[in-house]
């Protein structure tokens, strides 16, 4: 018996069971965050307290002057949904620093734990009076030599628990702050660094699990290899950002700082190198600093005037007003550029939902174990609907319409009531919805062959049906699935083509600009699973042979596009030959159509286990696949994966999903969350994930 569920009934009528639990959620796959905008651009029509905005070399920086509140912030406000620090992280940052800098430690940014009865800002300058001189006298670790600048770790009297990431600077020195094991807090000095020449230059500082990289100026990286792993779970749950200081006086930063970007869970060497100005690549530098027509004094020196000719402001939820119309605003939270038209922003550019993590949202009973799921709507009628219909073995369902009637068709793999004719009179039912009856009826009934799937597609405006049939008797797995086509003057379904099927177990219908395709997923030609399924092309009124690929025990295709990329993703299901044993740890295959040779060629390569569905679905500008791992020849209880797209790397594993004979998945939207359901063939149970986004 298979599953049959209506989407809103599914979400509001059935037993919740709430199966939430407390994770540390990590930040990576982020956007860059602009840390010195954030604070900058808070209050468009001024700089904020404590800082001045200077020019030097024609190229405009800040300064600061005092270690005001308004240089620092919660993480939360842009590490959304973060409670660890990422494995890997970058850190780009573009200062000046004079020749005349003093000797002490000047922090350039801060990241700081709480702590009960902190003060903030000013008046604590008594603390770390000795650290400069610990610094010197305490140098140890392993020393690097060569082409290299001298480079070298040491342990720091910083005040345990406070400092949990940090990049200070002391004359020639680049010091590298960050939390270690037991809240020790270690030092990664990078001597020579030569950055107090009264230039700008941009460093590029990238930390990985195993290593931390300083690249100045794009030129060859210095790299310091720890004696073990960083900690990969630093808690940063209520820290702050300090922009220019560490929130007190004592290490203000006094040099010139343009650009200070966080890029969590990424290498940000590909973002900035190499460049044509690589003292000052930019990978997001303030408006403020970037879009001022500047009115210079003589000689290098302080800006005395500037015009703002303010284009983009920058910051947190604002009011609009007549006052700011026409005016653009680009909020870090949620990505978002909008437009003010003298009374609401209007949205212009947002940034589309991202994954986070995947939770379990709901179990629904079933009355037996359930080998497919459809979802799908019906309006006007509250969506509280639900049916039995009475199936025989059934393995597939598929919802489609004609016009404006809709449709049901099941595939029966039994014959019926009598088991002695089920091989030999297998019948398919469609079924019609009534809207007086609110139910759906049988509208035809077709014969069909241990059918394994339907497909429905439209080409030409006809409407056609296709059938997988799967064997006739217990041996005969070569035979032919039929293609169906609406009669509009009889209205039912007629044979329309007949196609040579080797143990078919699905058909995936896709159209590529003008061209119409099918294509097969042959599972077993009654020796081997070994065979090939097929690409049909639609040609003349009817399918022919575009190509074929050699597939294992093949159970379901996916088409899906990224771009104008197209793909074909196949389930292979295991390997047999003759009476040997049966291998379920295979390759299920992605393919690629290319379009210059028209055909497809394979992409990449995904290790399954008994695969029989994969699910392809996007959020925002992310892509997915699921894939439905049923068995590993042990056990039936094992994680189907969810994969994330990654560009030239393809996918990648992101979330393992504890599921049981796992049979069929299904992605759905509804009231603006996203969900993924699954049916279960080895237990009588469905479950729902909700796909938590930021």
């Amino acid at each position: 018996m298979t599953l049959l569920i209506f989407l809103h009934f599914l979400l509001l009528g059935l037993r919740v069971i709430d199966c939430t639990t407390d994770t540390w959620r990590r930040c990576t796959d982020m956007l860059p965050l602009d840390l010195l905008s954030f604070v900058l651009e808070r209050d468009t029509s001024k700089l904020v307290p404590g800082v001045n905005m200077k020019q030097a070399g024609g190229v405009r920086g800040v300064s600061f002057s005092s270690p005001h509140t308004s240089m620092s912030f919660p993480s939360s406000q842009l590490l959304v949904n973060c409670d660890l620090l990422p494995k890997q992280f970058s850190i780009v940052v573009t200062l000046k620093v004079s020749s005349s800098a003093p000797k002490s430690n000047e922090y350039i940014f801060s990241l700081t734990e709480p702590k009960k009865g902190e003060k903030t800002g000013v008046g604590e300058e008594e603390e770390d009076n000795n650290e400069e001189d610990i610094l010197e006298r305490g140098v140890s670790g392993k020393e690097q030599h060569g082409n290299r600048e001298e480079e070298r770790r040491v342990k720091s009297n910083e005040e345990p628990g406070r400092v949990i990431l940090g990049l200070r600077f002391s004359k020639n020195h680049l010091h590298f702050l960050l939390k270690g094991h037991r809240g020790v807090v270690d030092h990664w000095v990078f001597r020579g660094t030569r950055l107090d020449d009264n230039q700008w230059h941009t460093l590029l500082l990238v930390v990985g699990s195993h290593h931390v990289r300083l690249t100045v100026d794009c030129n060859s990286p210095l790299e310091m290899v720890p004696s073990g792993p960083f900690p990969p779970d630093l808690n940063i749950q209520g820290a702050r950002f300090h922009i220019g200081s560490r929130g007190r006086w004592k290490g203000l930063y006094s040099g010139l700082l343009r650009q200070l970007v966080l890029v969590p869970g990424s290498d940000a060497t590909h973002y900035i190198c190499p460049s044509s100005d690589p003292q000052l690549a930019v990978l997001s530098v303030p408006p403020l600093l970037s879009d001022l027509s500047v009115i210079e004094s003589e000689g290098d020196s302080h800006v005395t005037s500037y015009v703002i000719e303010e284009r983009v402001s920058v910051g947190t939820e604002r009011l609009c007003s007549k006052t700011l119309q026409g005016q653009m605003w680009f909020n870090p939270l949620s990505k978002g550029l909008y437009l003010c038209d003298g009374t609401v922003w209007i949205t212009v550019l947002e940034d589309h939902k991202r994954l986070d993590y995947v939770s379990e949202h709901q179990v629904l009973p079933t009355s037996s174990e359930t080998h497919d799921i459809e979802v799908f709507q019906l309006t006007g009628l509250g969506f509280q609907l639900y049916q039995n219909i009475s199936t025989y073995e059934a393995l597939a369902w598929r919802h489609f319409s004609i016009g404006k009637k809709v449709y049901l068709v099941v595939s029966n793999s039994g014959g019926g009531p009598d088991k002695r004719k089920q091989t030999e009179n297998d019948f398919s039912v469609i079924y019609k919805w009534s809207k007086r009856r609110k139910l759906f009826v049988r509208f035809q009934t077709l014969q069909t062959h241990c059918a394994r799937d339907w497909e429905a597609f439209q080409i030409n405006k006809q409407t056609y049906l296709a059938v997988a049939n799967h064997r006739q008797g217990d041996t005969n797995h070569t035979i032919d699935s039929v293609i169906y086509r609406w009669n509009r003057l009889t209205k039912s379904f007629e044979v329309h083509q007949m196609l040579r099927t080797s143990g078919a177990y699905d058909w995936e219908f896709f159209t590529v600009g003008p061209y119409h395709f099918l294509v097969v997923a042959n599972a077993f030609d009654g020796v081997t699973t070994s065979v090939d399924s097929v690409i049909y092309v639609w040609v003349n009124g009817s399918f022919q042979v575009f190509q074929t690929i050699k597939t294992f025990c093949a159970t379901d295709w996916e088409m899906f596009q990224i771009g104008s990329r197209v793909f074909l993703v196949v389930a292979n299901g295991h390997r047999l030959q003759g009476n040997g044993p049966s291998q379920y740890a295979i390759n299920s295959t992605i393919y690629e159509l290319d379009m210059i040779g028209q055909l497809f060629v394979r992409f990449q390569d995904i290790v399954t286990y008994s695969a029989v569905d994969w699910e392809f679905f996007s959020l925002g500008e992310e892509y997915f696949l699921v894939v439905a791992n049923s068995f590993n020849g042990e056990s039936y209880s094992l994680n189907s994966v969810l994969y994330r797209w990654q560009g030239y790397e393809g996918f990648v594993p992101v979330h393992w999903l504890p599921t049981i004979g796992c049979s069929d998945w299904e992605f759905f939207s509804s009231k603006g969350e996203s969900y993924l359901i699954y049916s279960s063939a080895k237990a009588p149970l469905a479950k729902i994930f909700k796909l938590k986004t930021y």
